[in-house]
């Protein structure tokens, strides 16, 4: 393998040694992690949760399958308002609820964490995107604005490289291999950037997120899941929405972006030309979000 973990000082992987609790020695430093809170829902499963900003309107933030907040919160820095982080259950120090885990589930977390600090606008990252999907199916009128980031599925199973990467995952996460964990994470990142200090920093707070939280087995079956069995269940939604996808990503088809834009009555769709958009273009990305969610024009319904 080309890669290993941690970084030399000179920021290119060179041999595996135990990891230490500090930044790199080139790029960025690694920040310590925010305070969060655990919040009690009316469906019995506690969810870690962050909030930033201040003021109305309050917007939630779903994140992807394996990831957490802190993937989400640079989608979030130019948004006006109270910012509401949380974790899916069994991400994070969320809780693990026994049982199969459904499409249904994540959406009554996300409405749960949504009513209890009355969100009016909602941002999915991918699994998020899904749970989003299925809350909307249900109740159409939930929220004023909407925006969908990389959504992987919708009424027609994901593409099996999904279920592989987790696979490999959560075995190197059980396996408690920091250099597994390393090699699993770094496919996140393009190739073109995966040597740069800006990911090996990032790869640092995602590594000792995961060691020390771990992710749990309920989360296996998801890939194979849906959220909708029909797509035409979100024809009654009626909040503007952004659908936002990039080509060349294998886990987030552009297929089912343009799916979903067209299923949605008022959904504006923009695809990026290659892959890792977080880190080729971040500020666009940010702008263009922040510029739909800060639109001071507001559906009638919510």
């Amino acid at each position: 393998m080309d890669f290993r973990w941690p970084p030399p000082p000179d920021g290119r992987p060179d041999r595996f040694r135990p990891p230490v609790n500090r930044g790199p020695q080139t790029g960025r430093p690694t920040l310590p992690a925010p305070p969060t809170e655990l919040l009690a829902t009316p469906h019995g499963v506690e969810l870690e949760c962050l909030t930033t900003g201040s003021g109305d309107p309050v917007t939630v933030f779903a994140h992807g399958l394996a990831s957490g907040m802190a993937e989400t919160r640079p989608l979030g820095s130019a948004v006006a308002g109270r910012r509401i982080f949380f974790q899916f259950r069994g991400h994070g120090r969320s809780a693990a609820p026994p049982g199969r885990w459904t499409y249904r589930d994540l959406a009554r977390d996300l409405r749960a964490v949504a009513d209890l600090h009355g969100a009016t606008r909602a941002l999915g990252v991918s699994l998020g995107a899904g749970a989003l999907c299925r809350l909307l199916a249900d109740n159409p009128g939930r929220f004023e604005r909407v925006v969908f980031f990389l959504p992987a599925v919708l009424d027609q199973a994901r593409p099996r490289a999904a279920h592989r990467r987790l696979a490999e995952l959560l075995e190197a996460v059980d396996g408690g291999d920091p250099a597994e964990v390393a090699e699993a994470v770094a496919l996140e990142a393009p190739a073109a950037v995966r040597n740069t200090p800006a990911v090996w920093s990032y790869l640092r707070q995602r590594i000792e997120q995961l060691m020390r939280d771990g992710l749990s087995e309920g989360l296996a079956e998801l890939p194979e899941q849906v959220p909708v069995t029909d797509r035409t269940d979100l024809r009654q939604v009626t909040a503007p929405a952004l659908v936002i996808a990039c080509r060349g990503d294998e886990l987030h088809p552009v297929e089912v972006a343009e799916q979903l834009a067209a299923a949605l009555p008022a959904a504006a769709l923009h695809v990026y030309d290659r892959p890792g958009i977080l880190w080729t273009d971040r500020a666009d990305l940010r702008d263009r979000i922040a510029g739909f969610l800060n639109d001071q024009r507001r559906s009638d319904r919510r």
